[in-house]
Order: structure tokens, then C-alpha cells, then sequence
């Protein structure tokens, strides 16, 4: 830990040097050298105070993140001067554009530019031959400290570092050794794993039963027969999909699908019914081991890309039954907790805003070398799946939103596979 400790704090100094050198490159070499070695100091000095008074479990404290910012964006606004020779207006514009979409919430991504441009226009009624090195970072320490102020509610929290998977039972701790996850993924864990591998296994399901999810708010036994033998026999079934994108998020899902989505092979939900239309092929590959492994893998016909590869399982705390829903990274894995509730009309909701403190998202690295935990709980995200039975049609709504506002509402029909059981 000490050793981790000094390599921050010497990575921070190093930043800090950059960040000096840029804010002060346009006032001569003396300065240049004065604003190196003052930058690497206070940064570096920020990061060792942060880090002394950090408690177990707990991310740095947020004054000497926003210093890190600051730090790190000043060489980009001065590479941002260099090449376009714009104004202190728009250096401001474009920089708190940027710091608001690393934001993420759709709130930040609108307030970013805003400040961006309050800022930039201050700079250039006040001090209009201001280095854009100046403005970048003035811009993003301006969002963060407002960003903090008004959002209270944390995007991420650190929840534990470098633990044992056994104290976080509710996170799925298989993570990809490569960076393509693909269709292929079961297959090389199981090389891994050293269990019995089958692909596209037949009649198998997501959950092996739903009585494994019982609890005193789920009574397995009122569950619609055909919704508990989709779960418990999901393979009998083929998919039919539309996907309802909120417009204010398609632009950038379609920048995420094409720079991150295809290129990881994980997470690539289809943009329209047209693509869905190319065929949507459903299979689960499983381990057999202790325990078992079941990879849902949803991908197109035509090409076999894949749309989700999400490895299911059941856990138990206490009296209580939940899904947890892994979807490997490279060296990581984000896992989806839900807390099964039961429908009037004898359907199953599936949800990650449950009553418990276990339902939620989870961003976990996976320490390839021991196998320990360092992971992320992100409150931000929601998601919703109800499977229920309409006028004979099997059909689920699973449903998506951030920081309370939706985006995505994926509607699936299933029909039974035209085939015999027995051959199944």
C-alpha cells in the first residue's frame, strides 16, 4: 500500500510538471520552469494530503481531484491553442463541453457547455490574449466545482478495494482476459475454469429454478406457468426485439456503439428494428463446475456479432433470492443485481432498485494475479425487466434510465422454438 501510495504521488508530480509547464508557456522560459516545478509540488502535494486522510475504501477526497483536473486538462488547452488559434470563447466552450460529457449525466452534458461558456466569455472581455491552457483548465474547475454543489447524489462510489470475491456476493467476479469478449467468451472461460464445456446447451435456462429467488416479498409459486419455463427453459424460446431509443441519447450511443460497443464485442444493442430484422439469434453456453456457469449470448444471425454476452446467476442473502447478471470487460466485469417482485397479472419483474442493499450496478476490476476485487457501485443507473403473459403472447419490457431519466426501452416477444423437446 505504501508503494502504491508513492507512485501516485510521484505520477501526480509528474502531471503537475506537465500542467505548470502549459499554464505558464506563454510568459517566457523562466516562468516555464518556475510554473514546472511549482505545478509538480502542488499536485504531487495534494495527492499525498488526499491520500493520507483517504479511509479504507473510499476514493480520494473530491478538492484534490478537481487539482488532478486541472493538472491534466491545461496540456490539452494548450495543444488546443497551438493548433487552432482560437479564442479564450471557445477554448472555453469546447472545454467545458468535454469535462461535461466525461459527466456522463445528461444534466452535466448540458451544463458543461454552458459554463464553458460563461467562462470564455469572461476571459475574453477580461483578458482576451488569455492562454487557452488557462481557459481549459479554469473551465473544468469551474464545472466540477458547480457540478459538485448542485449534484449531490454521487455518479460512482468506491465500494471496496482489493477484497476477497466471497465479500461481494452479490458482484459476478468473470472478467475477459482479452479485449474482444465476443460470442466466444464461455469457451475460453471454461479452458480457464477447467470445467465440462457446452455450447448452446438445450433446454437449459438463465436460472436453473425460481425457487431459488423465493423470499417474503416472491412467492415463486404464483409466477404465470410459461414466464417461470421461459426462465427455467429459455432455450425453448427464440427472441423477436425492438428497441425504443429516447432521441436525446442516440447521438451518443451511436459515437459509444461504433468507438467502444463494436469494438469490445459486448454491449451492442441493436440501434432500430431494421437491424433486429437481420435475426436475433439466442443460445446459452454453459461450464459445469462449482458453480455452474451460464452464458446467455445474444448476437446476429446473419453475422454472429454479438449483441450482450451476460453470464447468469442466482445468490442468497438471508431470507432473500436475487439475480446477479455479469457482462464481462477486459479485466473486469459490470454486473446487474436484481430483486425479483411479483405482478398482479402473475408476471416477474426483475429490478435493480430493490429494498435491500444489494440490488444495483457494479463496475469491478479483477485483480488478475489474485483474483481480488476493486469495485464501483454506480447509483446512477437503473434498469427494469417485466416478463409477462398478454393474450397468450409471452413478451418482456426491459427498460433502462439514468439518474432517473429513461432512454431505453427494449420490447422482446418470445415465441416456442418449433422443434421437439426431446431434441432440444
Amino acid at each position: 500500500m505504501a508503494a502504491d501510495r508513492r507512485g501516485s504521488v510521484v505520477t501526480s508530480g509528474v502531471l503537475g510538471a506537465l500542467g505548470g509547464a502549459a499554464l505558464t508557456a506563454g510568459f517566457g522560459p523562466t516562468a516555464i520552469v518556475v510554473g514546472t516545478v511549482a505545478g509538480a509540488v502542488v499536485v504531487a502535494a495534494a495527492d499525498a494530503v488526499a491520500r493520507a486522510r483517504q479511509r479504507p475504501d473510499e476514493i480520494p477526497a473530491l478538492w484534490s481531484r478537481i487539482v488532478a483536473s486541472a493538472a491534466v486538462v491545461a496540456p490539452l488547452g494548450w495543444l488546443f491553442g497551438e493548433v487552432t488559434g482560437l479564442g479564450p470563447l471557445w477554448t472555453g466552450v469546447v472545454f467545458g463541453a468535454l469535462a461535461g460529457l466525461l459527466g456522463i449525466r445528461p444534466h452535466k452534458v448540458v451544463l458543461g457547455p454552458v459554463l464553458g461558456l460563461a467562462v470564455g466569455a469572461a476571459f475574453q472581455w477580461l483578458w482576451p490574449d488569455a492562454p487557452a491552457a488557462i481557459v481549459a483548465a479554469a473551465a473544468v474547475v469551474a464545472f466540477r466545482v458547480v457540478a459538485a454543489a448542485v449534484f449531490r447524489d454521487p455518479q460512482v462510489s468506491l465500494l471496496a478495494t482489493e477484497v476477497d470475491p466471497a465479500r461481494l456476493p452479490f458482484v459476478v467476479p468473470l472478467e475477459a482476459r482479452t479485449r474482444y469478449v465476443g460470442t466466444g467468451y464461455v469457451a475460453a472461460l471454461a479452458e480457464r475454469l477447467g470445467g465440462a464445456y457446452t455450447a448452446d446447451a438445450r433446454d437449459v435456462g438463465i436460472v436453473a429454478s425460481l425457487d431459488e429467488l423465493a423470499g417474503p416479498r416472491f412467492d415463486p409459486g404464483a409466477v404465470d406457468p410459461l414466464v417461470r419455463e421461459f426462465y427455467e427453459h429459455t432455450t425453448r424460446f427464440r427472441l423477436d426485439i425492438v428497441p425504443e431509443w429516447r432521441l436525446w441519447v442516440r447521438p451518443g450511443y451511436l459515437l459509444y456503439r461504433t468507438l467502444v460497443a463494436r469494438p469490445l464485442g459486448q454491449a451492442n444493442v441493436p440501434m432500430n428494428q431494421r437491424e433486429t430484422q437481420r435475426g436475433v439469434r439466442s443460445r446459452i453456453d454453459t461450464i459445469d463446475g462449482d458453480p455452474v456457469v451460464r452464458g446467455w449470448i445474444r448476437s446476429f444471425v446473419d453475422t454472429d456479432e454479438p449483441i450482450y454476452v451476460g453470464i447468469y446467476t442466482t445468490y442468497r442473502s438471508g431470507d432473500e433470492g436475487y439475480v446477479s447478471v455479469g457482462f464481462p470487460l477486459p479485466q473486469a466485469s459490470f454486473t446487474a443485481t436484481l430483486e425479483p417482485r411479483p405482478r398482479d397479472d402473475g408476471g416477474l419483474t426483475l429490478t435493480s432498485r430493490g429494498t435491500g442493499a444489494h440490488p444495483g450496478h457494479y463496475l469491478t476490476y479483477v485483480d488478475p494475479d489474485t483474483g481480488r476485487l476493486t469495485a464501483l457501485s454506480v447509483p446512477g443507473f437503473a434498469e427494469r425487466l417485466d416478463v409477462y403473459v398478454r393474450d397468450g403472447a409471452l413478451l418482456a419490457d426491459h427498460a433502462f434510465a439514468v439518474f432517473g431519466l429513461p432512454f431505453l426501452v427494449l420490447r422482446y416477444t418470445m415465441f416456442r422454438k418449433e422443434v421437439d423437446r426431446t431434441d432440444q
